[in-house]
């Protein structure tokens, strides 16, 4: 008799999030070229693209009529709305990478992650915070792509933002880059329990953030 095919291993999936300018995205490349069998989720969004930004391979890009259309028809598995636009992550998209056994990334802000927790709670959360206010106000000016009010409107939602960091499992500081995507890569091999959310210390720092 013939032993029955084993079993496909299912899927990871870590929701990754981050205020903007803590240098969310480029982690997570860098980690994707360290571990390329990692699959990234697409999200779909109703901004407009930036600069280098491809249909594809960054988002999905619709708009409102469309997005709205896919809210109504249950398609995401979440979705939410930041800086007067939609962002939402289909569910066909994650659900087939995890029954393939494919581990994947999702890059959502904080809104999107409580709504993944709900939903999938075997899910692995990670929030990347920055050294400092300053540093973050000097990585979003050094993109050259928002204006001043935008940035200034950023930075006042970066609060609201980071003071939901005690919602994930991990936090990864994001002072040195070489550190942060080591102490990623760790989270992501299982080997991360120096980074939990509650280690000492911590709290304390995210106080700081939050009181600069």
């Amino acid at each position: 008799m013939t032993d029955p095919s084993p079993t496909t291993r299912r899927g990871r999936l870590f929701v990754v999030a981050a205020p903007s300018g803590a240098g969310k995205t480029s982690l997570l490349r860098a980690l994707m070229a360290l571990e390329p069998a990692l699959g990234f989720s697409v999200s779909y969004t109703t901004r407009k693209p930036r600069i280098n930004e491809v249909e594809g391979r960054d988002y999905f890009f619709v708009d409102h009529e469309r997005f709205e259309r896919m809210i109504a028809a249950g398609e995401f598995v979440e979705h939410a709305r930041v800086f007067d636009n939609y962002y939402g992550t289909a569910q066909s998209t994650v659900q087939a990478a995890l029954a393939e056994g494919r581990d994947l990334i999702l890059e959502i802000d904080w809104q999107g992650a409580r709504q993944v927790r709900a939903r999938l709670p075997e899910a692995h959360h990670v929030f990347i915070l920055p050294p400092s206010r300053a540093t973050l106000e000097a990585r979003l000016r050094k993109r050259s792509t928002d204006s001043d009010a935008a940035i200034a409107r950023r930075l006042q939602d970066s609060v609201t933002e980071l003071s939901h960091w005690r919602e994930f499992d991990y936090v990864v500081i994001n002072d040195d880059f070489d550190t942060a995507l080591a102490d990623l890569h760790s989270i992501f091999r299982g080997d991360g329990d120096a980074l939990h959310s509650d280690r000492p210390g911590l709290a304390e720092f995210a106080a700081g953030l939050l009181q600069a």
